[in-house]
């Protein structure tokens, strides 16, 4: 029977999962898994709505990262209302929509970096955990703190600019956008008093990238062995091969860097990847159909996005990511702690970004929509701050949706990050008849940097309760530990 870990629930992460790890009689991992314990059934949900309220409704999924599934509807519609994909907007549509992508992409990965992730950085794995938060970040480090929260409201702010609301806001509509960036607006961004201004912002998302690589120097051992095992990599990348947030073409390199998905047409996603349902977890288990449910698994986010584009079409963010590529000679990057690494290249090319769209002209033109004949059909795609996200929508005679199917960013990493905890737990569990919190905290810690939205709904800050238990093959309680 052996021993079982469960961890309830994994903290610092957005929604509630759990990890159970199962021990055999010798000690060592048979078996782990992360759980997703909450249902959400927003696929059903918007069925039989009016098609026109999905780009409302569907932020709703989530409080953190509403912007993504905002968009990644809008451009589903674009399609149904016969406006084209990503590239087939009026300027000002598609660019005011970029600008509140690009705003939501900087925020989320401030917030992560700054708040959710750092605490391990700065003060250990086995830091105390009273001090090993957000709070002790503040305490301790208050010029990283202070940061985080700026460059947050930056891009909160941005979006409010662009959305009409910081949080489920309604900028975009089916054909384009509702509203166009005055200049006060404008100016407000480009020339605000310190911090807030896109020149701060890029000064300090410059800081952070210094920062990790930094803290690498001195830790590889630590942050390059930490997780490691081979993945298959997948994300949106511009025509030319670009990194870009919000249109593209889908993109697959294996663990070699050869291309199982050339560059596709996302309209036709489903016919290249299908879904798996298992027993113990809400989640889905996308996968590759070529390769099959054992083995064409993936993974997306900031990792599999410089592992996947050819270049970055920002200078400063360009020059971090040519140092991150040679640190692999160019082959794919595999290393899950390096995730931070190239989630801060991302949050340093978002604010070059914003500053080019906010000293565009078409910015402050007026035709906002467009429109053309009506299709029943439409997929909308984007790169969420956590990997690409899957919006999908068909319509009957009545503009009603008659079917939805989300794949979001979370679900595409649902595998590598099982794999990550497995990992993790033959790495410090094989063996142990006694529970530390700093070894409940490293399994967290793999979670972590795939930043999940287990709920795709809230983050969840600070201090939660978790029961870890050991117990032998005659079911008896040899070890318990709460927090």
């Amino acid at each position: 029977m052996g021993r079982k870990i469960t961890i309830e629930p994994v903290t610092r992460v957005e929604g509630h999962g759990k990890v159970t790890i199962q021990l055999d009689d010798a000690g060592n991992v048979a078996q782990s898994r992360l759980h997703i314990v909450e249902f959400r059934g927003f696929e059903r949900f918007v069925q039989g709505r009016p098609y026109w309220e999905a780009p409302v409704l569907v932020q709703r999924l989530c409080g953190i990262c509403p912007v993504s599934h905002h968009l990644a509807a809008a451009k589903a519609l674009d399609v149904i209302v016969g406006a084209g994909t990503g590239d087939g907007l009026t300027p000002v549509g598609e660019k005011m929509r970029r600008l509140m992508h690009y705003g939501q992409m900087f925020q989320s990965h401030a917030l992560h970096f700054f708040h959710l992730a750092s605490p391990d950085l700065l003060f250990g794995a086995d830091g105390d955990p009273a001090i090993r938060n957000v709070i002790g970040v503040a305490l301790e480090h208050k010029d990283l703190a202070v940061q985080g929260v700026m460059m947050r409201k930056f891009g909160q702010e941005i979006i409010r600019a662009t959305a009409g609301k910081k949080i489920h806001g309604t900028g975009g509509i089916p054909g384009g956008i509702n509203k166009n960036l005055s200049i006060a607006e404008r100016d407000e961004f480009l020339k605000g008093a310190d911090p807030l201004n896109i020149d701060k912002m890029i000064e300090w998302s410059q800081a952070a990238v210094d920062f990790f690589k930094g803290y690498h120097a001195q830790n590889k051992d630590y942050i390059d062995n930490f997780s490691v095992f081979p993945s298959s990599h997948l994300s949106l990348v511009r025509k030319d091969g670009a990194m870009d947030f919000y249109h593209g073409v889908i993109r697959c390199i294996d663990a070699d860097g050869n291309k199982l998905l050339d560059d596709i047409d996302y309209q036709d996603y489903y016919k290249h990847i299908g879904e798996e349902v298992k027993s113990w977890s809400y989640m889905k288990f996308p996968y590759l159909r070529k390769l099959g449910m054992e083995n064409g698994w993936y993974t997306v986010g900031p990792l599999a996005r410089c592992n996947t584009a050819d270049f970055i079409p920002t200078p400063l963010a360009q020059k971090e990511f040519e140092i991150f590529k040679a640190y692999t000679n160019g082959k794919p990057n595999h290393m899950s702690m390096h995730m931070h690494w190239a989630r801060l290249i991302e949050l340093l090319h978002s604010a070059e970004v914003i500053k080019d769209l906010l000293n565009d002209p078409d910015l402050q033109k007026d035709n906002l929509v467009v429109k053309g004949t009506k299709q029943k059909e439409g997929v909308g795609l984007l790169e969420a701050p956590r990997g690409t996200l899957f919006h999908h929508y068909r319509i009957n005679d009545n503009d009603q949706i008659e079917m939805a199917n989300l794949i979001v960013s979370t679900t595409n990493n649902n595998e590598p990050m099982n794999r990550g905890v497995n990992f993790v737990a033959k790495d410090i569990f094989t063996g142990k008849k006694e529970i530390t919190e700093g070894m409940m905290n490293r399994v967290e810690m793999v979670i972590r940097a795939y930043d999940p939205c287990l709920s795709c709904a809230t983050h969840a800050l600070g201090q939660m309760p978790m029961e870890l238990t050991l117990v032998d093959s005659n079911g008896e309680i040899i070890d318990q530990m709460r927090k």
